[in-house]
Parts: structure tokens; sequence; C-alpha cells
């Protein structure tokens, strides 16, 4: 599953529409999303367990690029790899549009982790096997799913 957050191509098959990024310690993170820049930086990378990332929209005043960010966990499993997505430092909105798109990309994830076209659905349309948490007061969004 690392595989699908690293390479431009892989991570635009499932989340995202136009991607550049360099998986490195403090490498360009920039992931285009229904027409919103995401910008940010790779901050640390533990192949293939751990990525954290910066996260944030260019332009946005609400969340400005960089000012949020992203744990991905990757925990084997007998049957599949359980993904778990951590957002902090989210404004209270942001957190609740975060808990409903995160979900959505990672039933994206699951369709092409099976090597299966995710055709555009809408946000929200993933709604099967899926944990979420969210604690807006504390800018947090908690998503888990076996892939």
């Amino acid at each position: 599953m690392f595989e699908y957050f690293t390479p431009p191509e892989s991570i635009v098959r499932w989340m995202g529409d136009y991607a550049v990024l360099d998986p490195r310690p403090d490498g360009q993170f920039t992931l285009d999303i229904n027409g919103v820049p995401g910008r940010g930086r790779y901050l640390e990378i533990d192949p293939p367990r751990r990525l954290l990332i910066s996260w944030g929209h260019a332009g946005s005043e609400t969340l400005p690029s960089g000012t949020s960010t992203v744990e991905i966990t990757l925990t084997p499993e007998d049957d599949g790899t359980t993904v778990r997505v951590v957002h902090r430092d989210l404004p209270v909105l942001e957190a609740r549009q975060h808990a409903v798109g995160w979900p959505h990309f990672l039933g994206r994830l699951v369709v092409a982790g099976a090597g299966r076209d995710p055709r555009p659905r809408p946000v929200g349309a993933d709604r099967v096997n899926r944990r979420r948490s969210v604690s807006p007061e504390a800018g947090v969004c908690v998503v888990g799913k076996r892939i």
C-alpha cells in the first residue's frame, strides 16, 4: 500500500487530479483534488509503514499550505493492510469536511489496490467497512480502513 502514497501516477489513480511528489523528508507534496490545490511537505517517511505529511490549501486563509499534518500508518494484516489516517491541526469546519473526504478516498484506494478503476464517484458514496472519528474541537480527523 505504501506505493499508493508516493509516486504521482499512483496517488492520482485514487485521490487527486494532479500531483508532484518528492517522497523524502522536506520533499514537495503537491496534490490537486477536485480543483483544490493541496500543498505541503513530506515530513517523515518510514517505508513501508508510515508517512507524515504537512497539508493545507494554496491560497486558503482557513487552512493555509502546510498548516495541518496527515499521519498515514500502514499495518499489515493476514487478509490485507489496515490504513489509518490521522489528520491533525484542522479548523473545525475543515475537520468535518475531511471526516467525509478521507473515508471516500480510502474507499477509492481499496478499489485501486485491487487493480480496478475507482471511477469518479461523489464524496460520501463509500460508506462500507470504515471507522471514523472526528474531534472538531481538537481539530483532528481519524479514519481507518482495512484494504
